[in-house]
Parts: C-alpha cells; sequence; structure tokens
C-alpha cells in the first residue's frame, strides 16, 4: 500500500495536536492495516451521514462496499468523501479532568470516491475488502450474477492522507505533580474469539483455517494484512 509520500495538502494537514501527526507512508500503512472499521462521511440530499463501513486497501487506493440502493453509497459516487479509522490503544487518567485523554493511532483519508464499474476490477475490489482481516474470500461461495449487481464498490485514491498518533502518559501540569491524585494508562486490547458455527449449519464442512487461526490473535495486528 503506497499513501501519497508527497506530504499532507492542505486539508490533510494536522493543525491541532500537530506534534502527534504522522505523514509518513510507511507508518499511515500500518494504521490503516491495523484498523477493522471506517466511518465513511458524506453529504447527502437530507443532510450530512456518517456510517461504520467495511473497508479495504490495495496498492494506492482504499475500497468501500454497500448496496447499490444505499442513499450514502450513491451520495458518494464521484463526490468528495472523508474516511476515517480510529483505533483506540488505551485510556490516559489524568491528575485533573482536564487532561484525561485516550491513546490512539487514527488515520484521515479524503478525495473523491469512484465507482468500480469494470467487472473483474470490481471483483478484485471485493476481494481485497473481504480478505482485509482474514483471507476468507476463497473458502465461501462466489458471489452470483444478482450478489454482483446489488453492490455498490467505490474507490478513493490514497492522495490526502494524513494520521494521527497518542501513545504516551498523561501531560499533566508541574503543580499536581506531587498532589494526590493518581494517573497512568489503562490499556485497551481487543483480541478475536474462537469461532461459534452457526446452529443452522448442515453437513460437516471444515472450518476455514483462516477462521480458526483468528482465535487469540491481537484485532488490530497488521501481520498478514494487503496480500491481494
Amino acid at each position: 500500500m503506497t499513501p501519497s509520500s508527497n506530504g499532507p495538502t492542505k486539508r490533510t494537514t494536522v493543525r491541532r495536536g500537530k506534534n502527534r501527526a504522522v505523514y509518513d507512508a510507511d507508518k499511515v500503512s500500518d494504521i490503516l492495516a491495523a484498523g477493522v472499521i471506517a466511518h465513511v462521511g458524506v453529504t447527502t440530499e437530507e443532510g450530512p451521514i456518517v456510517l461504520p463501513m467495511a473497508y479495504g486497501v490495495h496498492d494506492d487506493e482504499i475500497f468501500i462496499h454497500g448496496a447499490v440502493a444505499n442513499a450514502m453509497m450513491k451520495a458518494g459516487r464521484s463526490l468528495d468523501v472523508c474516511i476515517t479509522i480510529t483505533i483506540v490503544d488505551g485510556l490516559v487518567v489524568a491528575r485533573t479532568p482536564f487532561h484525561n485523554s485516550m491513546n490512539y493511532r487514527s488515520v484521515v483519508v479524503r478525495g473523491v470516491a469512484t465507482a468500480i464499474d469494470e467487472p473483474a476490477e470490481k471483483m478484485t475490489a471485493l476481494k481485497v475488502i473481504n480478505d482485509h482481516i482474514a483471507p476468507i474470500w476463497d473458502t465461501a461461495r462466489a458471489p452470483s450474477e444478482s450478489d454482483f449487481k446489488k453492490t455498490l464498490v467505490l474507490a478513493v485514491p490514497l492522495t490526502e492522507v494524513s494520521a494521527k498518533v497518542r501513545g504516551e502518559g498523561p501531560v499533566d501540569e508541574e503543580i499536581d505533580m506531587d498532589g494526590p491524585h493518581w494517573a497512568g494508562v489503562v490499556p485497551l486490547t481487543s483480541t478475536w474469539g474462537t469461532a461459534i458455527e452457526d446452529p443452522n449449519q448442515r453437513g460437516n464442512p471444515e472450518t476455514p483455517a483462516a477462521v480458526t487461526s483468528l482465535a487469540g490473535q491481537d484485532a488490530h495486528r497488521t501481520t498478514g494484512r494487503f496480500g491481494v
């Protein structure tokens, strides 16, 4: 994955907390690889809306998909959108509530969403989205023609991208350092559990290795992502 390495644009320059800004392409790639959900914002005829969506990244584009009838997806076709990915790594407890915070990794992508209509490219993009967390595409039934027609896939170029990262303890004022109030960080971790078989499962199909191997893994790992 190769986000633009030409530096931030006016729209993606971090102004508040700029000491936590990250523009390095490799570091941005790591966050995108580790994320699970993207929040996609767009302006529709009924006003602005932000929805959580699955996503995938391939080369210099980020893909999202949804139903053709989805109002947000239709509005986002060839329109400016904003995509954000956020990972919370911990709660920062300071000596005063004013300095309470969180440790996090986040990415903001801005750009024009373009529909992928060419069949082969669309199928590849759908596979990228499905395999973002684990390679589960090839162990499932291939999409039918009806499935394919009902799905809209949008691509946004990774040319206007910035990240922001906080990974430190409380930043308190000197006057509070010798006071009686506790300060520190409470880490937040997420791991995948053991797969639970559908109770309506018929026959005895083998659980895909890509599914069973998730158990116990960090949900925000980066190893193995972007393998398509």
